[in-house]
């Protein structure tokens, strides 16, 4: 692939939810704080980045996406009770960050970060949702483009360094610009879960 087949994106929308035809506003994305990506890193929705990549500065777009284009369904299994002491910091449970509706970072045996809903705090257990918050729901993003170029090496090496864990990227609470010296949001375009895409976590990356 080519450096020039890359773009930089960058979106303003609203996102909606839909159940069962009634559509809930989840989270904007503002011309300020926008949402911002490389296309063909695979670092959005597929669905979601075809829908938007040929579009110029200042078109409008409203896409559509099922569940199934979106997060999947809703899975029970992904809903799991973990021992209280791995919440624990200097022998004490963390109940700064672990708290119920709270989105927090958990690793897997693979070193994976993962996304994860505090969904209850029993005495010796909390239980842990890692669905994506928009799983099992059709999705509506109604918005327009800010910017759309191509990206830079240094924003395509930016974003790469994001991916494999070498750089800062675009966290939580970064002001990060995935690879861009920009303020910015991951958002809900991403495929990532939990706090890092957004949806609803209450936390812009």
């Amino acid at each position: 692939m080519a450096i020039s087949d890359n773009k930089y994106i960058t979106v303003a929308y609203k996102l909606y939810s839909l159940e069962d035809g009634d559509k809930e506003l989840i989270e904007e994305a503002t011309a300020e704080r926008p949402f911002q990506f490389i296309s063909d890193l695979g670092t959005t929705l597929p669905a979601f980045e075809r829908g938007v990549k040929e579009l110029a500065q200042g078109e409008k777009f409203n896409l559509t996406l099922t569940k199934d284009e979106a997060y999947g369904d809703y899975n029970d299994e992904y809903v799991l009770e973990l021992p209280k002491e791995m919440f624990e910091v200097d022998g004490h449970f963390d109940n700064e960050h672990i708290f119920e509706g709270n989105v927090v970072p958990l690793m897997d045996e693979d070193g994976r970060t993962l996304n994860g809903t505090v969904v209850e705090i029993k005495d010796d257990m909390v239980i842990m949702d890692m669905n994506h918050p928009l799983a099992g729901s059709d999705i509506v993003f109604d918005g327009y483009v800010v910017e759309n170029r191509p990206a830079t090496n240094e924003e395509i090496q930016g974003m790469v360094n994001m991916i494999t864990g070498e750089g800062e990227g675009c966290g939580c609470g970064s002001g990060g610009g995935c690879g861009s010296d920009d303020e910015g949001s991951c958002g809900c375009g991403s495929n990532d879960s939990g706090c890092d895409g957004g949806c609803g976590s209450g936390c812009g990356c």
